[in-house]
């Protein structure tokens, strides 16, 4: 989800500077001020809820692929790494060629499952990032007519503040904006896409299979 927010970024990174600097000033006007959480706005708009479940059942077999690898690896590693404190224990603390040897097998096993996880995970991390990109594509715009709808000349992420009441909240009015503006979203890529004009032989960061609850909000990274 991470480059959905570079989209929001134009729109609430300057916002956290205008708090500091007129905080006085906009406490006088509770009309004046609102809290937008955008993450969770993009996670329960109706493309992206709808996409999500699109790429659980069209990537089905590359996600079950990738889950069946992942836990498969996770369990070799942790057999690698019990292994590998039995023995330096066994060796008093003291590191030898034996045990040297070992740690670089464990370390290597770990890299090349990484690597490989990652190959598995491209075609679902691409459709992930297609789906966002074409979401944050309108965020922007969905931001500023929420914003004017609700009489709002600033707007805080949850983060940058200590308390508020829920009515300065206006998340919902984003999600409502961007259900207007995008009803839906494909789930497979142009060919040779790319996200954020990425060339073509630029690979994607691999991204976890879809949940399993399409409105699970999606994570930060």
């Amino acid at each position: 989800m991470k480059m959905i927010f570079k989209a929001a970024a134009i729109a609430l990174a300057p916002v956290s500077v205008i708090a500091l600097s007129t905080a006085p000033a906009v406490a006088q006007s509770k009309q004046g001020i609102a809290v937008v959480d955008i993450q969770r706005a993009v996670a329960t708009s109706n493309a992206y809820t709808a996409a999500r479940g699109q790429i659980q059942t069209t990537y089905k077999a590359q996600i079950d692929s990738f889950t069946a690898r992942k836990n498969a690896i996770d369990a070799d590693l942790k057999a690698k790494a019990t292994a590998l404190e039995t023995a330096a224990k066994a060796a008093g603390g003291k590191s030898t060629p034996a045990l040297q040897a070992q740690y670089e097998a464990y370390q290597k096993a770990g890299q090349d499952g990484q690597a490989e996880l990652q190959r598995l995970g491209q075609p679902i991390g691409l459709a992930n990032a297609y789906v966002e990109e074409q979401i944050s594509a309108k965020l922007s715009d969905a931001l500023k007519t929420a914003m004017s709808k609700a009489k709002v000349d600033l707007v805080l992420g949850p983060d940058a503040t200590v308390s508020y009441q829920p009515s300065v909240d206006i998340t919902q009015n984003v999600v409502t904006e961007l259900n207007a503006l995008v009803p839906s979203v494909g789930i497979t890529p142009p060919a040779g896409w790319r996200p954020g004009g990425q060339q073509q032989g630029q690979a994607p960061a691999a991204a976890a299979p879809a949940p399993a609850n399409p409105s699970q909000q999606p994570t930060s990274r």
